[in-house]
């Protein structure tokens, strides 16, 4: 069974409790090439934030998916085409691996058809998602091939995601997540600023994940990570 990721090469993951670029638009968000966007943020993230994106990028033809920090921010929209869960694999302790999916799955009416988790690897210490979950960053290449493959083989996840959220990750480590796996889609997210570090990390990866560069410097730089991402693969 094919699954809408399986196309993907670039993912712009937007922060709802961030502003866009004076003079820019969700319009312009949406014409940058990527494969879809993620809604998503780790802290200070409410349900009227999340539906200010979704409607503002529901009438321009890109994928949208929301990524929920905690069940109390998720938003039903005809206009999302799901949801991403995160599962944190390397956690500290099981809220951020099942406790908190336990309160996700009391949600009334949960559209199981458009539900997808993501195994969260998570290696940035200094990262809000890693002081938030507590996660075990001290991983070698091998650990975190290791994680990956428990992740695929065992939990049957179909979205592996190695995160470094505010800074460039070991392409080893990437790597080595990358060959662990069989079947699963390899997600990478952070530090990706210029053509030439999306074209380096994916070339490791499957899907590159942008997000702060579209606020920090906009739809631009976003453009020129798509094109790094998509020649990484056409090669």
């Amino acid at each position: 069974m094919s699954n809408p990721w399986d196309d993907w090469d670039h993912v712009l993951k937007v922060d709802p409790d961030k502003e866009l670029r004076d003079g820019e638009t969700f319009e312009d968000v949406c014409r940058t090439g990527t494969d879809a966007i993620e809604i998503g943020g780790t802290l200070d993230v409410t349900a009227e934030k999340m539906t200010r994106v979704v409607d503002a990028a529901a009438e321009y033809d890109v994928p949208l998916y929301q990524e929920p920090s905690n069940p109390g921010v998720v938003i039903d929209s005809p206009a999302l085409d799901g949801y991403l869960i995160p599962t944190v694999f390397n956690a500290g302790g099981p809220f951020w691996i099942t406790g908190a999916h336990k309160e996700w799955v009391r949600i009334d009416e949960l559209d199981w058809d458009r539900t997808h988790t993501e195994a969260y690897i998570v290696l940035n210490p200094d990262a809000a998602v890693a002081e938030l979950t507590d996660a075990n960053c001290d991983l070698a290449a091998d650990d975190v091939g290791a994680y990956a493959k428990v992740a695929e083989r065992m939990f049957g996840q179909e979205i592996v995601y190695v995160e470094y959220s505010g800074t460039f990750g070991d392409t080893e480590k990437v790597a080595a997540a990358h060959d662990a796996l069989d079947e699963s889609t390899l997600f990478y997210g952070g530090g990706i600023h210029d053509y030439e570090s999306a074209n380096e990390m994916a070339a490791h990866s499957d899907v590159i994940v942008v997000g702060d560069l579209l606020h920090d410097q906009g739809v631009d730089a976003v453009r020129e990570t798509v094109e790094g991402a998509k020649d990484a693969h056409d090669d």
